[in-house]
């Protein structure tokens, strides 16, 4: 098996629970993707950070709180981005909350469902990850 492709880069940020902290979290993967040299997609990803980061600011991080991001790399060209919260939300809720397309918001995970090559989310004590993953030229 060859070792490399086990490889991976990894760059973590936390953000406390402020509207701000969108920007500075898409400060933080436009930065990490140029010392990367990811260009591909680089756009659709600052997309896909903002809504993960906006939803957890929104609706998984307690008062006093924060939220992590998280991005890494892999040598086989792929790029997964994730954001923990801890909020107590239910999983169920994060994954169907986009289907009603008349609403005012809650079309931020219809984008990274439509932007991202896979998307999800995962337990975590306490919270949930929610994250999703790119095919990139990397390696």
């Amino acid at each position: 098996m060859n070792e490399q492709l086990h490889q991976s880069h990894t760059r973590e940020a936390f953000y406390r629970r402020d509207r701000r902290s969108v920007a500075l979290a898409r400060e933080f993967t436009r930065n990490t993707l140029a010392d990367w040299e990811i260009i591909d997609r680089a756009d659709e990803m600052l997309l896909c950070v903002s809504e993960l980061a906006t939803n957890a600011i929104l609706h998984g991080v307690p008062p006093g709180r924060g939220l992590a991001l998280r991005l890494c790399v892999h040598l086989d060209g792929i790029l997964r981005v994730e954001v923990h919260d801890s909020g107590t939300g239910q999983l169920r809720d994060v994954r169907t909350r986009y289907r009603d397309l008349h609403a005012e918001d809650g079309r931020g995970l219809m984008l990274v469902s439509m932007l991202a090559d896979k998307w999800g989310v995962g337990e975590r004590a306490p919270g949930k990850v929610v994250w999703c993953e790119f095919a990139v030229g990397y390696g």
